[in-house]
């Protein structure tokens, strides 16, 4: 089963557009882990058990294993979401970005070491640094295209005068995804939940390759917008909260509390989907 396809199926098993981030931050662990980096796989572990049948993608962000020397808890949480949930597709959140080898290299840890079933990718390099990637058949990859962070302007949202129609660099880099580098379907691309219109301007682009939607929760991502400009039938996204789930409680309840946190965001992005009537 391709990503995609797998991609698809959690979607339509557990009702659900949303995605887990799993960043451990140890000082907001709650009480009894606090501070704790031995504690990194167990509360991401809980987390993961809690919120499993609400989600269609987990996705772990490397530098907060990395950097707390805790990337065998990663490869542990890896194993563990693969015993308990091999239908939830899990997206390893690298934002690698290099050429030749060294691609070789990052594409082996993300898919060999670590079993993702997909990898955030920075596309500044040109194809042949994600090249490397497409080699595994099975896999995906998600361009940063129009991120959620204001210092996205800073290139991102620059016009290119030397490219036919003068487009912005978000907008040259969704096309080229979806008319040449997309060799054969595995590409996506991440667009901020704090842009909406930037959403539905890359969808007009790229109107069937998935979209990572990061944003929506502590960064004041609105829900319902998102959907509404990012969702079609044929065209499906993945909108990923972190902090607002993880950190729903500082108390020993704190997997109840992203439980629940984590089914009101679900049901609220349900709600941005469009009712039958409204298809066209």
């Amino acid at each position: 089963m391709t990503f995609l396809e797998m991609l698809q199926a959690a979607q339509q098993r557990n009702g659900s557009m949303l995605c887990v981030g799993l960043d451990p931050e140890p000082t907001r662990f709650p009480l009894g882990m606090t501070s704790n980096t031995a504690r990194i796989y167990d509360f991401c572990a809980g987390i993961a058990d809690a919120t499993g049948d609400l989600v269609c993608a987990f996705k772990p962000q490397i530098a907060y294993f990395a950097a707390h020397r805790a990337e065998d808890q990663l490869e542990q949480l890896m194993r563990h979401l693969r015993a308990n949930w091999p239908q939830v597709p899990v997206i390893l959140d690298a934002k690698r970005g290099d050429i030749g080898s060294t691609a070789e290299q990052y594409a082996r840890e993300a898919f060999e070491r670590y079993g993702a079933d997909a990898v955030t990718l920075s596309p500044f390099m040109g194809f042949d640094s994600v090249q490397p990637y497409l080699k595994y058949p099975e896999k995906g990859a998600f361009l940063l295209c129009r991120t959620s962070n204001p210092g996205g302007d800073d290139l991102q949202n620059q016009r290119l005068a030397s490219v036919a129609g003068q487009p912005l660099l978000y907008e040259h880099v969704a096309r080229l995804a979806h008319e040449s580098w997309n060799l054969n379907g595995q590409l996506g691309l991440v667009v901020g939940a704090t842009y909406p219109n930037e959403i539905e301007r890359v969808r007009a682009i790229a109107p069937t390759m998935p979209l990572l939607i990061p944003g929506v929760g502590a960064q004041g991502g609105d829900a319902v917008a998102t959907v509404r400009a990012g969702w079609r039938a044929k065209g499906p996204i993945v909108v990923n909260s972190s902090r607002s789930i993880l950190y729903a409680s500082s108390g020993t309840d704190f997997a109840e509390a992203a439980r629940a946190e984590a089914l009101r965001t679900q049901l609220l992005l349900q709600s941005g989907l469009p009712v039958m009537s409204d298809l066209p």
